[in-house]
């Protein structure tokens, strides 16, 4: 965790965001748990997690919306106990969106700037018009919020937010109300700008592949607890637990028992797997073996991708989904389901040989 202090002229990098221990009672109910976090200054930092877990009251323990029953906000390294949030200096971005309905599109993007000079040397309408063409509104910016639909609403609301260049940018499912094309493109756009003008932002949502495609860090919540913080290639590859190993994208998950730790091997249903060399298991163990789709391939051959024997199945192709790119497959293999995903114009039918190597299995030992 980066060090905390006071921001001042010797400290250029403090921690952007940090929660310390934090935990959010709603009556009896407690929606966040001792929750520790440090976001870097600059950082564009993810929650991801279903529904109820807890990511929008992190978001509003961070703005000031909620009162922490025990534990500590700090932003720029400046505790936020008594803080309200008009002082916090964050831009945020709820699902309800909180639009002014007595103000056009372009005064309710400008409507922060009244308080604040625009960043840069640009004047106020500069900005606005810049912020107005980067969410597709430039052509709807005398339009009244009740004659948008929820989508344009939710762009409104986003360039709002990054209107006066907040140090903060909390950002609570921003994207979720847009048509499929437009959120890929604008998530690109909000990366791009947020690098741009170095927000630290922290971003949430349920959408996996969003969260690992935008983000420099992820961080898995369940039930009021953080799973997991990490770069999104470790959180998909090396999974801290069950629950991110099941959350985050597709994965085959196989019951095995240690057989041996020198190699370290384990059995499947009879079937002999070979573990990574890293893995820290004891004979006898139970454990979770995971394989990603992608890492199983159709083959004829026996050899792993790195030459060394990989561990092969035969399985029986139950049913195909055609994914543009790619094919998935619905295997059975000893009466399990094995999910693989296949490149080539032909996926194959009936019975067929699958395989994967050492390296791509993760082993999950938590209880």
């Amino acid at each position: 965790m980066a060090a905390v202090s006071e921001r001042g002229p010797a400290d250029t990098n403090p921690t952007g965001v940090e929660l310390d221990d934090v935990t959010v009672r709603f009556g009896d109910v407690a929606a966040l748990r001792d929750v520790s976090l440090a976001v870097e200054d600059g950082e564009f930092f993810t929650l991801v997690g279903p529904s109820g877990c807890g990511k929008t009251t992190t978001l509003r323990a961070i703005a000031g919306f909620e009162t922490p029953a025990t534990g500590a906000v700090r932003i720029g390294g400046r505790e936020m106990g008594g803080v309200p949030p008009e002082d916090r200096n964050v831009g945020v971005v709820f699902q309800n969106y909180a639009l002014f309905p007595h103000l056009s599109v372009r005064e309710n993007v400008g409507y922060g700037l009244r308080f604040h000079d625009p960043p840069g040397e640009v004047t106020t309408r500069e900005r606005v018009d810049d912020l107005l063409s980067l969410v597709d509104m430039a052509d709807m910016a005398e339009r009244d919020p009740d004659a948008l639909s929820g989508g344009q609403q939710q762009r409104v609301a986003l360039a709002r937010a990054l209107a006066p260049g907040p140090d903060v940018l909390l950002l609570d499912e921003p994207l979720s109300a847009l048509d499929a094309r437009l959120r890929e493109r604008l998530r690109v756009t909000l990366k791009a700008i947020q690098r741009d003008l170095e927000i630290t932002t922290i971003y949430v949502t349920h959408d996996q592949a969003e969260a690992l495609a935008v983000s420099d860090r992820v961080a898995v919540v369940n039930d009021g607890r953080i799973e997991q913080v990490d770069t999104p290639e470790r959180v998909y590859r090396e999974p801290a637990s069950r629950f991110v190993a099941e959350f985050v994208g597709d994965n085959n998950r196989f019951e095995a028992e240690i057989t041996g730790t020198d190699p370290p091997r384990a059995s499947v249903d009879g079937l002999d797997v070979t573990l990574p060399n890293a893995s820290d298991v004891s004979a006898g163990r139970p454990v979770t073996l995971c394989v990603r789709p992608e890492a199983i391939r159709v083959t004829d051959g026996d050899v792993g991708s790195s030459g060394a024997a990989a561990t092969t199945m035969t399985a029986t192709v139950e049913s195909r989904e055609f994914l543009g790119d790619a094919y998935r497959l619905h295997c059975r293999w000893n009466d399990r389901s094995v999910l693989v995903k296949t490149g080539g114009r032909r996926p194959p039918e009936g019975t067929v040989r699958l395989a994967f190597d050492t390296d791509d299995v993760q082993v999950l030992t938590d209880e």
